[in-house]
């Protein structure tokens, strides 16, 4: 029974010793580092990223004006080429006969004029001597001014006639790129009501972008325009927009708006914005998709923190904060927009606040770590 007594007594004094070494242990380890951000207080542009199409600064079609076959294409596909130079010809057999017969009716018309021309100079003089009556005269001077009209007539149709020969030759009305052609040779184009597209010339030095803003957008940006400038007058804008291609990558050229259509559609809510870019390296092309990145609003002395600070839990948002005594608090705080790899905090936060930048696990609320600042421009710079 003694012995039974003694190893409880032993047993009991090894669990309070080593119960006591914990103790100490716990008592003796140093607070946990943390690595902190120093919440500031600025201006933050709001930026909203909007899908749309490229145009070249002037597309222009390329159509047949008369009806007929088309006899040749003489220019290469995709090439660039300059004003007035000579895209297609259609057949001109029609046209210059058509030419041929107006120039006949001219000559006819004329031999006509001439004729009483002469008539008109050989009654003149008789009837100053009562030779002829004054009806054979005035008869006379009749037919020689009808012929003169006459004349104009047929020439004006000649005219007309020219012209309609003219448009079997198409030039292109501006230097640009040239597409694929629409029609071959031998086919018959130029047929009204629907006349083929042969082609279309593009000047794309300088490309138009068009997207759609919503109602409650275009307010946005029109307020913050009307505050800086006193205006709606959007040519007036600086070159502030930017543009993100299809893979992702940053334009290096800044746009501006200068066109906002007149209405809102009733149906999509939606309103028409044109940006033009410049395209010097004739890099961008009509038909390609991109999206626009502009500033809708300016949050004045608004607070950025990196993410990673930010903890979510079934849609509220809370942070560690360290404050007086190096004791970490939880602060719930109200989320706004992302932006790159900051979250901006419209509530819960104030300049001058510590905020839990790593170290997240080892700082639990009430407990007292060791904190350590960094600079939250160089996490700025990290990212990029």
């Amino acid at each position: 029974m003694k012995t039974i007594t003694l190893r409880l007594l032993c047993i009991l004094l090894l669990v309070f010793f080593s119960c006591s070494q914990k103790e100490e242990k716990q008592a003796q380890a140093p607070p946990p580092q943390v690595t902190v951000v120093v919440t500031q207080a600025k201006d933050v542009p709001i930026y909203q990223e909007f899908v749309g199409q490229i145009y070249g600064f002037k597309d222009i079609a390329i159509r047949a004006r008369v009806e007929g076959f088309l006899e040749g294409i003489h220019f290469e596909e995709g090439s660039r080429i300059e004003k007035g130079a000579l895209l297609y010809t259609l057949e001109s057999q029609p046209f210059e006969a058509d030419v041929a017969a107006k120039m006949s009716t001219v000559a006819g018309a004329k031999t006509m004029l001439a004729k009483a021309k002469s008539d008109l100079d050989r009654i003149e003089p008789l009837a100053k001597e009562k030779a002829v009556s004054e009806s054979d005269l005035d008869s006379a001077v009749a037919q020689h001014e009808a012929y003169i009209e006459s004349v104009k007539a047929s020439e004006a149709n000649l005219r007309a006639s020219r012209i309609q020969l003219g448009y079997t030759k198409i030039y292109s009305p501006i230097s640009g790129i040239i597409g694929k052609t629409k029609a071959k040779v031998g086919d018959f184009v130029g047929r009204s009501p629907n006349p083929v597209i042969l082609n279309t010339v593009s000047r794309i030095d300088t490309i138009l972008v068009e997207f759609f803003i919503t109602e409650t957008q275009y307010l946005q940006v029109a307020r913050r325009h009307i505050s800086q400038s006193g205006s709606t007058d959007r040519n007036a804008e600086e070159a502030n927009l930017e543009l993100i291609l299809a893979d992702g990558s940053l334009y290096d050229h800044k746009g501006k708006a200068n066109f906002v259509d007149r209405d809102v559609d009733p149906t999509t809510g939606a309103m028409l914005v044109q940006a033009s870019f410049p395209n010097p390296q004739e890099l961008l092309r009509p038909g390609q998709f991109a999206k626009i990145k502009a500033i809708v609003t300016v949050v004045k002395d608004g607070i950025l923190i990196p993410q990673r600070c930010v903890m979510e839990l079934q849609g509220r948002y809370s942070v560690l904060v360290v404050g007086e005594g190096d004791k970490v608090q939880t602060r719930e705080v109200k989320a706004g927009p992302k932006i790159n790899q900051f979250w901006l905090i419209t509530e819960g936060l104030k300049p001058g606040d510590h905020v839990v930048y790593e170290g997240l696990q080892g700082a639990k609320d009430g407990a007292v770590v060791k904190p350590t600042i960094k600079e939250i421009e160089s996490i700025d710079q990290e990212s990029t």
